[in-house]
């Protein structure tokens, strides 16, 4: 998700064509399964790639959605979902076919499955998270009908074992509150073996809440995000299925999905993958067939008021990429802007970290901000306002930050539960290196009349509020709070690994970036096998900083305590005469360097004396303090910390350096530049304000 200031989406089943039909599908969840016109037949779709392997239940190894002649991911699951959306109810009717593959090892004879849209509920541990905590987007002061949402199994047949709707039991496995509905877990009636499939016919109704956590409705438009009921992750020899918590988002095994959406014919429709087929309805909706390959989820998104641009054609590493845009009316002439960031975003990531292998990346600018800044496989919302100058760069820092999802969430797929900062904290470090790269160090946030602003110093600022309270190796949902979760997450990590560049060396990083991104994509990788991809590429044993850095929650202020210096003959006295005239007087100068915190890490120090010269030195801030001492025919003037400004995790800037004596000049322009600032922020929201 975005960071900031706000800156701050498998697999359909093969059913034996003899055995089971989609008719025979709808017969059997026919209480709950759309009616009419969302039963539009495959036929009138187009071919169904999930067609092939008809003979055998198997998970489809289709790649009519990538640029690639073979899957490139382990294929766990096949989702074949046809639902229908009642846009005045806000509310979902959809039947479900789930195949699985166990490849797990081991015979499984239950699975659990995220109902995330309970989470809307005044007693689920989401709200009640929230509540205490703080949430990115909702505060629940109050509660009303529009912010309650649900997701309910009304029937569930595993084929072969018949109706299981009776197994199906809530489950709490993190908080044990018993009020919380974000997951289920089924009971088989007899395990299903190593090797193979298994596929579960699931009935459900979706009601989505007002737009909250980046879903649901607002006036007529809706973002269909985590809506339907998923399967959990089996990981290191067990299920990993969590609440749905404030903080939390998502983790779902690769796969294919043929998703059917039906909907009034008047409006626009957004999704994951690639759209397959379109066919309109007797009632006045239609169905729109979507294909995905290679992904872990599927979102969707429906307006009837939507712009829409999709002839802008990124050519890839691997192929030919679309770029579709859905714009809201009132910022349609801010398309080519986004169209612009979105095109340099994959420029940047296709030629630093590795390809963008699918055919298409689909941008949403929602009409809700709570929909705003939100990454679903191969599908993104941006942020944006109907006022917004060029110099103010919103628009550009959330839709970079959204695609670089794509990477770190969509592609590499880490666990988003226990390790949030191996997708939102590596995105954030390539958000800072790719920002830089198009819009400039010290100009990616702002740049309006003078006034600059940079997205090092962005997640700089998030980070130092939070400093001390979580290391980033920390469960999502187990943040003090919400301030602690985005500063640590967000801008730590960022901080982190910035800093570590300096260690490593620039160049070094880059390497083990596009490394662990080329070794990791489709897969599931775990903290140590990012960290050990960083050691391994840069050849230094890094523990002493990981162990700190990540897995610890030292924090880093050094200090420059104090400079003194004084002639060696200070004692002589002669009449009319002082040491400090006398140009061949040798002068004794100590600097002394405090190390505050608790966080230890080698740091250089520049001194310079009244001559011009300077001197470097190299501490290693294992001791509390260090005193460095000269002597020399001049005196140590000024002093400063980590001159090359390598270090962004040091919490306290402003005690890096110290001079003898007060320069005024960088006081009066810095008194300067904070009236011109409050003023300028005093004028920009009064004209908001109107």
């Amino acid at each position: 998700m975005t960071t900031w200031r706000k800156v701050l989406f498998l697999l359909s089943v093969v059913v034996s064509a003899a055995a089971v039909s989609l008719l025979e599908m709808e017969r059997a969840v026919k209480a709950a399964a759309p009616q009419g016109a969302a039963a539009a037949t495959t036929a009138a779709l187009g071919a169904n790639p999930s067609s092939i392997n008809s003979g055998s239940v198997a998970i489809p190894d289709t790649t009519l959605a990538i640029n690639s002649t073979q899957p490139m991911s382990q294929r766990v699951v096949h989702y074949e979902i046809d639902a229908k959306y009642d846009a005045g109810k806000h509310m979902v009717d959809a039947t479900e076919m789930l195949t699985y593959h166990n490849l797990t090892g081991q015979p499984l004879d239950h699975f659990p499955f995220h109902l995330y849209q309970n989470a809307f509920q005044p007693n689920a541990t989401w709200v009640r998270e929230t509540k205490v905590q703080g949430g990115r987007d909702v505060s629940y002061e109050k509660w009303g009908d529009k912010d309650y949402g649900s997701e309910e199994i009304k029937r569930l047949e595993v084929v072969g074992q018949g109706d299981l709707t009776a197994n199906v039991q809530y489950i709490q496995p993190d908080d044990g509150n018993k009020d919380d509905k974000t997951v289920v877990d089924v009971q088989l009636t007899k395990p299903v073996a190593p090797g193979e499939y298994v596929q579960f016919k699931i009935a459900f109704q979706t009601k989505f809440p007002e737009t909250q956590a980046r879903s649901g409705w607002k006036h007529d438009f809706v973002l269909g995000g985590q809506w339907f009921p998923k399967v959990g992750v089996f990981w290191y020899g067990a299920w990993n299925c969590h609440q749905y918590h404030a903080f939390t988002e998502f983790f779902a095994d690769f796969g294919v999905y043929d998703v059917k959406l039906t909907v009034p014919q008047f409006e626009t429709v957004g999704a994951s993958g690639v759209k397959v087929g379109e066919v309109n309805n007797s009632d006045n909706t239609k169905t729109v067939a979507y294909h995905g390959d290679d992904i872990h989820d599927f979102a969707w998104t429906a307006c009837p008021r939507y712009k829409v641009k999709e002839d802008g054609i990124f050519q890839g590493q691997m192929g030919p990429v679309q770029m579709r845009i859905l714009m809201q009316p009132a910022h349609w002439s801010q398309v080519a802007r986004h169209e612009k960031i979105l095109k340099e975003s994959l420029e940047q990531f296709e030629s630093r970290y590795g390809p963008y292998p699918y055919k298409v990346i689909t941008l949403v600018d929602p009409e809700s901000e709570e929909a705003g800044g939100m990454e679903y496989p191969t599908f993104i919302t941006g942020d944006t306002f109907w006022f917004m100058p060029e110099g103010l760069k919103l628009p550009e820092i959330v839709i970079e930050h959204e695609f670089g999802h794509q990477y770190w969430y969509g592609m590499v797929a880490t666990n988003e539960f226990e390790d949030a900062w191996m997708d939102e904290g590596i995105n954030s470090y390539t958000e800072v290196k790719v920002l830089d790269s198009i819009l400039g160090k010290r100009t990616s946030i702002l740049n309006i009349m003078g006034a600059t602003a940079g997205e090092r110093e962005a997640q700089r600022m998030g980070y130092i509020g939070a400093a001390d309270l979580d290391p980033i190796a920390e469960k999502a949902y187990d943040y003090y709070n919400n301030s602690s979760y985005a500063g640590i997450t967000y801008g730590k990590t960022a901080c982190v690994l910035l800093t570590l560049e300096g260690i490593i060396g620039e160049d070094t990083m880059d390497k083990a970036m596009r490394a662990y991104f080329m070794r990791y994509r489709f897969t599931h990788p775990t903290k140590e096998d990012f960290l050990r991809t960083i050691e391994e590429v840069s050849g230094k044993n890094l523990r002493w900083y990981f162990d700190q850095a990540i897995y610890g929650s030292q924090v880093m202020d050094y200090k420059i305590l104090k400079i003194e210096s004084y002639p060696l003959n200070w004692y002589e006295e002669k009449k009319g005469w002082f040491p400090e005239d006398d140009k061949n007087t040798v002068y004794r100068s100590y600097v002394w360097v405090q190390r505050k915190g608790d966080f230890s890490m080698p740091v250089d120090v520049e001194i310079k004396f009244d001559n011009g010269e300077k001197i470097r030195e190299h501490w290693d801030g294992v001791s509390r303090w260090t005193k460095f001492t000269y002597e020399k025919k001049a005196k140590a003037e000024s002093a400063e910390l980590d001159p090359d400004h390598k270090i962004l995790i040091d919490r306290n800037e402003f005690n890096n350096s110290y001079t003898v004596e007060p320069h005024k000049k960088p006081a009066r322009k810095l008194t300067n530049y904070w009236l011109f600032s409050t003023q300028w922020l005093g004028q920009a929201l009064s004209w908001w304000g109107v």
